[in-house]
């Protein structure tokens, strides 16, 4: 099941670093100004975004196997559809705490899978707000 309850969500937002995939490079875009909101409130935001070389003056991976820094929470801007994909990606790490689908992003059998190998799972939930709501 789906993380749910704020004492969890507290608990996720207690991170250091945030990879996003699919971080954009437009301001005015979900994908670019809630990244950009985190990264202002001191989280450490890793883009990973195959088509940028750089966001937020940080070098832009390809994937999330390109990423050798650790990593707490993988936050997802793309469509439900490469939800698995992204797991699988996220299964063979040791660092990733939790995996965040972003609002209008639900995948329950890749949930099913990040639960499985251990780790907290969040769909259909914006990011920006429940830390707005939680931890500002």
């Amino acid at each position: 099941m789906p993380v749910e309850d704020d004492d969890t969500l507290r608990e996720i937002l207690d991170a250091d670093t945030i990879a996003v995939v699919g971080c954009s490079t437009t301001p005015g875009k979900a994908a670019h100004d809630i990244p950009k909101y985190m990264l202002d409130h001191g989280y450490d935001v890793i883009p990973v975004n195959p088509f940028a070389d750089e966001i937020f003056g940080r070098e832009a991976y390809d994937s999330l196997s390109d990423v050798n820094e650790d990593i707490d929470i993988v936050d997802v801007f793309r469509p439900a559809e490469e939800a698995p994909d992204i797991v699988d990606e996220v299964v063979p790490r040791d660092d990733v705490r939790a995996v965040w689908l972003q609002l209008g992003i639900t995948h329950d059998e890749a949930g099913q899978r990040v639960e499985e190998s251990g780790r907290l799972f969040v769909q259909d939930r914006c990011l920006k707000v429940e830390h707005g709501r939680l931890v500002d």
